[in-house]
């Protein structure tokens, strides 16, 4: 009887061991097949645009075609939450930004997922200022005179944001909090249909990020206010900042970025993560990709998962400061 246990222990040891060698060697090779990019906003955006220019330089550099798969809905959390739940074989990859990882937390009561538990910190990708435009029509060409027409038409306006919890969104709310204007908030799937309400005059404008509104600046079917760094982008130098431009009220200190990492599921294997993060940081110092990340307005980024994964802390800490500023109710 023991020998028999013995040789069943053995035989299970063996299976075992073969299967922990198929798996190591697994990752050893990865990537094996194509690799998703799980984009929680739909195409057209500026997220849609950063991850289909990362998943084309991944493509370059790891030999296996990177797609992107654009699920948008409730604030993004739709997709992060599929994100979150994807297998950790280290081929669904999440392209997570402010919103998903700064602002949601603190607005969502009942989240499916949490930003430090369900995912892996790979890199740090770029950041890009928030740009305030107006529909072309509305008399107003500054921030202070926005200002002064919205509290003489409090009824008047609407502004639109990609969703809400997303930056657009809280950007919104900080300008309302900051300078005690009236404005209703109308949330959208994503950028594209969000800027294209306000060119249309649906609604009357928007913080959107600048990569996917400053060419309808350039073209004439927006008008832009300021910008939501602390300086004047170097790509749009005749922009004010929203702390420079207002002369009413003091709205110094009003910064809100746009953020973007690369993220996978809890459990990804440290050897995948690794190889991504190689790859990505790869991809940051080509020359094509800095200057398509600085025409965009960005500040390029690049680094460790560490470095990430202090980013994100520090964003839900600042991001909390916000919500409970401005006095955003809680979804």
């Amino acid at each position: 009887m023991f020998r028999r246990l013995k040789s069943v222990f053995a035989a299970a040891l063996a299976t075992g061991l073969m299967v922990g060698a198929g798996a190591a060697a697994a990752e050893t090779n990865w990537p094996l097949r194509n690799i998703t990019i799980i984009v929680p906003y739909s195409a057209g955006g500026a997220t849609d645009i950063l991850a289909r220019k990362v998943a084309e330089g991944l493509t370059t550099i790891l030999g296996k075609t990177v797609i992107v798969d654009n699920r948008p809905g409730a604030g993004a959390t739709l997709g992060t939450t599929l994100a979150a739940n994807a297998k950790p074989d280290g081929y669904t990859l999440f392209l997570g930004q402010v919103s998903s990882h700064g602002i949601a937390p603190n607005l969502y009561t009942t989240l499916k997922y949490d930003p430090i538990k369900s995912f892996v910190p790979i890199v740090y990708l770029d950041a890009i200022p928030n740009i305030l435009v107006v529909n072309k029509n509305l008399p107003v060409n500054s921030v202070d005179e926005l200002i002064a027409y919205a509290k003489a038409n409090p009824d008047k306006l609407n502004y639109a944001s990609s969703g809400i919890g997303a930056s657009t969104h809280l950007s919104g709310e900080m300008f309302k909090a900051r300078t005690g204007i009236q404005m209703t908030h109308i949330p959208f799937p994503g950028s594209a249909q969000a800027i294209t309400s306000v060119i249309g005059g649906q609604t009357q404008l928007m913080f959107d990020n600048m990569p996917s509104a400053y060419q309808y600046v350039l073209s004439g079917d927006l008008k832009a206010l300021a910008i939501t760094t602390l300086q004047r982008s170097p790509q749009a130098p005749n922009i004010p900042t929203v702390a420079e431009a207002a002369k009413s009220v003091d709205l110094s200190n009003f910064e809100a970025t746009s953020w973007f990492g690369l993220f996978a599921p809890a459990g990804t294997p440290k050897e995948v993560v690794a190889r991504v993060n190689a790859a990505t940081n790869e991809l940051l110092k080509k020359p094509e990709m800095i200057k398509f990340l600085n025409d965009s307005g960005a500040v390029v980024g690049g680094g460790t998962p560490e470095e990430l994964a202090r980013h994100v802390d520090a964003e839900l800490a600042k991001w909390k400061r916000v919500i409970d500023q401005a006095g955003v109710p809680k979804q």
